[in-house]
C-alpha cells in the first residue's frame, strides 16, 4: 500500500470512528484518541469518496470497539456521510461519557448518516446501556433529538418477534444494591 493509501485509509479511519463516537452520549475523550483499524482487506475509491473494510473488522479509538465484517465508508463535499456495517453480528462496545458504564450495540448491520446523526441498528438489534436493555428487529436512535425507536418483526409467529425491553430501577441513595 502506498503513503497517500495509508493516509487516506487513516483518515477514512478517523472519520468513521469520530461519527461512531458521537451517538447515545460516548466518551468526549475518545475523539482525541489514534484511530486503530484492522481488516483483511481494504479498497478506496478517491473518485466516488468510498472506502470498503472487508474481513473480521476492528476499529477502535479510545474506549470505543466496532467489530464487523465488513464495513463501507462513504465521503460527500462537507467530509463523512454515510457508514454501513454488516457482520454476524457487527458489534460496538463504548463508555458512557462521565460515568463508569459502557454501551453496547448489536445487529446484523449498522448504518450512520451523519447528515442527519441517525443511527440505525437493523437485524436482531440489541442495545444495552448498564442493566437496561433493548431488543427488536430494527432500533433507530437520533443523537440531535436523543429519540429511540424500536420495531418488532410485525409478521413473527411468535412472542420473540415483539419489542422487549428490560429497565431496572435506580439505585436510591443509602439503598443497598440489590442482587439481580
Amino acid at each position: 500500500m502506498s503513503a497517500m493509501q495509508t493516509l487516506k485509509t487513516g483518515f477514512y479511519a478517523v472519520l468513521c470512528a469520530a461519527l461512531l463516537a458521537s451517538p447515545a452520549h460516548a466518551e468526549k475523550a475518545d475523539r482525541d484518541k489514534p484511530v486503530n483499524l484492522e481488516a483483511d482487506t481494504v479498497t478506496l475509491d478517491d473518485i466516488k469518496k468510498v472506502s470498503v473494510y472487508q474481513g473480521n473488522v476492528i476499529l477502535s479509538q479510545g474506549t470505543l470497539m466496532m467489530r464487523a465484517d465488513h464495513v463501507q465508508v462513504t465521503q460527500n463535499a462537507g467530509g463523512l456521510d454515510k457508514i454501513s456495517a454488516t457482520g454476524r453480528p457487527v458489534a460496538f462496545r463504548q463508555k458512557v461519557d462521565g460515568r463508569d458504564e459502557f454501551i453496547e450495540g448489536f445487529a446484523d448491520r449498522i448504518e450512520f448518516d451523519s447528515v442527519n446523526s441517525q443511527l440505525e441498528l437493523i437485524g436482531q438489534a440489541r442495545l444495552r446501556r448498564g442493566g437496561d436493555e433493548l431488543r427488536g428487529a430494527q432500533i433507530s436512535y437520533n443523537a440531535n433529538t436523543e429519540f429511540y425507536k424500536v420495531v418488532g418483526q410485525p409478521n413473527a409467529q411468535t412472542p420473540s418477534g415483539r419489542v422487549r425491553a428490560v429497565i431496572r430501577p435506580k439505585q436510591r441513595a443509602g439503598q443497598p444494591a440489590t442482587q439481580p
